[in-house]
């Protein structure tokens, strides 16, 4: 299991970082028990490894006028790789859509989008992404409301499973 490779120092510092990124390194050092100039070592090494990509506020996009959330589920008419290649560069240069993923099954990508209104979304809907090349089908569901957005991951699922296999 990758997340096995790390100790258990390394594990907790991911888990007070993914909490809180804006914390100092003295107060990550004494939450995970040890002292500031080798937490910060550790915390250059996982960054340079990879396992943390970067830091970011999590902005409400209703505070920021941004009122319409939409998933859109999208399948291509080819699957080759420089065509899924192409769809996903096409996806990181549309400025609503904020995730892309690529699906196992009926659906190519589920897509997340944000606009400030129905009428933007639908401009893009319409302009940007049924008439980009390749492009199928789109169907798209209109988000309600939220119940849950946690970022990041589940680090007590991953020390639980790390006991159980130890």
């Amino acid at each position: 299991m990758p997340g096995s490779k790390l100790d258990p120092i390394d594990r907790h510092i991911l888990s007070e970082l993914q909490a809180d990124g804006r914390m100092t390194n003295v107060e990550l050092a004494r939450r995970v028990g040890i002292s500031a100039p080798p937490c910060l070592r550790r915390v250059r090494t996982l960054e340079e490894q990879g396992y943390i990509r970067g830091y970011h506020a999590d902005i409400n996009p209703r505070k920021m006028g941004f009122e319409v959330q939409v998933f859109a589920m999208v399948g291509l008419q080819s699957q080759a790789e420089a065509d899924l290649t192409k769809f996903e560069n096409r996806c990181r240069a549309w400025p609503l859509v904020r995730e892309c993923h690529m699906l196992n099954g009926e659906v190519d990508f589920i897509l997340k989008c944000v606009a400030p209104d129905l009428s933007t979304f639908q401009s893009f809907l319409t302009e940007e992404l049924t008439a980009a090349e390749n492009v199928a089908s789109v169907k798209t569901s209109l988000v309600i409301r939220g119940a849950k957005d946690e970022p990041g991951l589940p680090f007590d699922v991953l020390e639980a499973r790390l006991r159980q296999d130890a």
